[in-house]
């Protein structure tokens, strides 16, 4: 380590102080209690002093009825907005890096952004008003068509379609953000270029947009392969039932139940622990494969 290098700039380090007490406080810290899978947790007698069980809470989800239900409908679920989601930022990014009016462009981007900063609870809530069997504006333009209205949020078979659509609507404006900078650190001369040699639009897209971005895309997939297990536990819980519970019972909700609701700390902690590792195995095996495949990677 560059002692004098760092001394020399002590202000710009005192500026990463916050940024490293905030992971070292809430990432790396918390970590100290993962000990609790491996234990059956008493809260009178601490994490110290609770006795050690071993793989016993893993054994036990492994040999539960749910464990196959859990990770089907986490892996179906992830792998849905992962296919559907991914796409969608980016070919927005090369729709609007196509438009030429500033004002029409300025109005999309709005309106594609604005729904990134509603809160889960209020979509929750938009989608049981707009999808309701009864009152529902989408089930009102079915039903006036002659057909039977449909029980959207109750029904199992339509619960992913929902809950990744919606979650399409609300962050595909936000994430084509990154490549819409990607974007415009293209070199102009090399539009320009295409175009002398008589190239069209989409030609210029195909062979030079996409191109220019796809390192930023390889970065963004592994990311969110990475992420694959971790569904979002908020609006799943919000917008689960007892009708739909075969298509929205997932890994996240069901620590949360057997972990908060039924105080079963050590077992939460055991699958929660699973799940993180699963993650963390994703991230390690995708981006080796982009390694392989001389694409950028995380490292």
């Amino acid at each position: 380590m560059n002692w004098k290098a760092i001394t020399k700039n002590y202000e710009l380090y005192i500026f990463l102080l916050p940024a490293l007490a905030y992971f070292l406080i809430f990432h790396y810290w918390p970590l100290y209690g993962l000990q609790i899978a491996f234990k059956d947790f008493l809260p009178s007698r601490g994490i110290m002093d609770s006795p050690w069980v071993g793989f016993k809470h893993f054994i036990e989800f492994f040999d539960s009825y749910l464990f196959w239900q859990l990770m089907r409908n986490t892996i179906e679920i992830s792998l849905y907005s992962l296919v559907v989601g991914f796409p969608v930022p980016i070919i927005l990014a090369l729709m609007m890096n196509e438009v030429r009016s500033a004002k029409f462009k300025k109005t999309v981007q709005t309106v594609t952004y604005a729904p990134h900063f509603i809160s889960t609870v209020v979509i929750v809530s938009m989608l049981m008003f707009f999808l309701s069997p009864q009152t529902g504006l989408l089930n009102k333009v079915v039903t006036s068509f002659g057909m039977e209205a449909i029980p959207f949020l109750s029904s199992p078979a339509w619960f992913k379609t929902v809950y990744v659509l919606s979650g399409v609507w609300q962050h595909a404006g936000w994430s084509s953000i990154i490549y819409l900078a990607a974007l415009a650190g293209i070199d102009p001369q090399t539009h320009e270029a295409a175009v002398i040699d008589g190239a069209s639009r989409l030609q210029r897209i195909f062979y030079i947009n996409i191109p220019g971005i796809f390192p930023t895309i390889v970065i963004l997939l592994i990311l969110d392969i990475g992420n694959l297990m971790a569904v979002g536990f908020e609006k799943v819980y919000l917008m689960q039932n007892q009708l739909n519970m075969d298509s929205s019972n997932i890994i996240a909700t069901y620590v949360y139940k057997r972990g908060i609701q039924e105080a079963q700390y050590s077992f939460a902690a055991a699958v929660g622990l699973f799940n993180s590792v699963i993650n963390f195995i994703l991230l390690l095996t995708v981006n080796r494969i982009a390694k392989g495949l001389k694409q950028n990677s995380l490292w």
